[in-house]
């Protein structure tokens, strides 16, 4: 892997390329797409990730305080708990030795006997809302913290304040891609890291932001490149706040 953008540089240090800045809260959504701007293809974004998207992606979770996603990308991604990996130590003095999952959920519709929920090193949590079937919400907070944000739907304001409140102020998202623009329409999104792949998909794929429209000025940070495939991470201009 090569640096190639401010400067040309190999080999970089992938942890000290995605630091988090240590003055304030900050979420990042991580994300991949193809170069015509597909989400995923055949309905999972694997088949547009790689060896360097899977090492950048494991460094940003051992970076993380806790690991956000959807349920809908829960499920088509297969979550699991997350692996405690030896070399993120250095990275996780002080803190438990893998980030929890939160997953946003407004239905519940997730499967809670799975080993997301039963077997997770740090324990799963659950994000939902006022209108959640009751019976679902009574199951769920007996396999997960329970966390409820809003009436009729997940208030993302609030739910990123639940989990400061947590002190789990350095926040990884991981999509899907409505998740990713409720997060953005709110202003509550401060990087963006993306993986471009080197591949044409068409068809119907969403792109990593799919529903609420924003318009958030970006900065680039960086890019990041190894066997054709980008890595670019952005900040959000704060001019435009």
């Amino acid at each position: 892997m090569r640096r190639i953008y401010p400067d040309i540089q190999d080999n970089p240090d992938i942890a000290q390329a995605y630091a988090y800045p240590g003055d304030r809260p900050w979420l990042r959504v991580n994300m991949v797409a193809s170069a015509d701007g597909a989400a995923w293809l055949q309905g999972r974004s694997g088949p547009l990730s790689s060896k360097g998207d899977r090492r950048i992606f494991q460094t940003l979770r051992g970076l993380a305080d806790v690991i956000l996603a959807g349920a809908a990308t829960v499920r088509k991604e297969g979550y699991g708990p997350v692996p405690p990996r030896d070399w993120w130590a250095e990275h996780r003095e002080g803190r438990p030795e893998v980030p929890p999952i939160a997953v946003i959920s407004r239905g519940l519709a997730l499967d809670l006997d799975g080993e997301l929920f039963t077997d997770a090193p740090s324990r799963t949590i659950v994000i939902t809302c006022e209108a959640a079937p009751q019976e679902r919400r009574r199951l769920a907070a007996k396999c997960a913290d329970l966390v409820v944000a809003g009436d009729a739907s997940v208030d993302m304001r609030l739910a990123v304040t639940a989990l400061h409140e947590r002190g789990l102020t350095r926040v990884l998202c991981e999509g899907g891609p409505r998740i990713n623009a409720q997060l953005s329409a709110r202003g509550l999104v401060d990087e963006l890291c993306l993986t471009i792949s080197p591949m044409l998909v068409g068809g119907g794929a969403a792109r990593i932001l799919n529903g609420e429209p924003a318009q958030v000025g970006l900065r680039l940070e960086h890019v990041l490149e190894e066997d054709g495939v980008l890595f670019c991470r952005y900040t959000r201009e704060r001019s435009h706040e």
